[in-house]
């Protein structure tokens, strides 16, 4: 029997919040829209648009957009990793600034969680910059809701990977409750 993290809200196709957010999975049209809010999301990586296409329709399961008033508010781009099929890794999080403060970064990532296809997730992974400080709140947020068992490590050296050109990367590895 497969229990979720009291914690998650209880997975719908589309569900809504108080705050009038609707989240979804993200469909092939959103992958312009999903590029322009990464774009606009500093210091997130600008992928190509392409990349983001691929995020929409490849990786939506794995994904999720949140909406409200008919514009995106957000985005959560995941998926899972290869050699630990029980592991979801957290690529980015991009939240419009009219939606930021309100927690939807969090929400975004409970209401993916909750999804019946990622029942069998058992930890979240995700590499965040050293001076990234709301990625820093935002995962310190979600280790703590489940027991703060988290551990960081180096995932990318900025001199050994990058040569010089982009920050370090720490890898935050979150064992999720049962």
């Amino acid at each position: 029997m497969i229990t979720m993290a009291p914690w998650a809200l209880a997975p719908e196709a589309s569900t809504k919040t108080q705050e009038e957010f609707v989240f979804r999975k993200p469909e092939r049209t959103d992958g312009n829209r999903v590029h322009s809010l990464i774009e606009s999301c500093p210091p997130l990586d600008t992928n190509s648009s392409y990349c983001n296409f691929l995020q929409t329709t490849h990786f939506k399961d794995t994904c999720i957009v949140a909406e409200s008033d008919g514009e995106m508010a957000g985005f959560v781009s995941a998926y899972r990793v290869p050699e630990k099929e029980n592991t979801l890794f957290i690529w980015q999080v991009a939240v419009g600034e009219k939606a930021r403060g309100k927690g939807l970064a969090f929400k975004m990532i409970q209401q993916l969680l909750a999804r019946d296809d990622l029942s069998d997730i058992r930890c979240i992974e995700t590499t965040i910059t050293r001076l990234n400080k709301a990625s820093w709140a935002l995962f310190k947020k979600v280790d703590q809701a489940n027991g703060n068992l988290g551990e960081v490590s180096l995932f990318l050296d900025e001199e050994k990977h990058f040569d010089g050109e982009h920050d370090s990367e720490y890898l935050y590895r979150i064992p999720l409750k049962q």
